[in-house]
């Protein structure tokens, strides 16, 4: 007997994602902008990640980044 394809793949990621190769040091946009501190800099790199896996998708993180570092993964459920 077969098992069932589930209808949607398991969401491995977290809910904001940050590029590095985008994120300028020492900025604090996003991190200020979150209402659940789930943003923080990173003092090895100088650079913005999540560091709670914790999100409303509520998006003035992404919308306030300047360069575009910023992505929130919103499951499909929610668009």
């Amino acid at each position: 007997m077969e098992t069932p394809t589930p209808l949607t793949p398991q969401r491995a990621d977290v809910p904001v994602t940050i590029d590095e190769s985008k994120c300028i040091d020492g900025c604090t946009l996003c991190v200020d902008m979150c209402p659940l501190d789930s943003l923080a800099i990173d003092p090895a790199s100088n650079k913005a990640y999540m560091h709670v896996d914790e999100c409303w998708y509520c998006g003035p993180c992404a919308a306030r980044c300047p360069t575009g570092a910023v992505t929130v993964n919103m499951p499909y459920l929610l668009r």
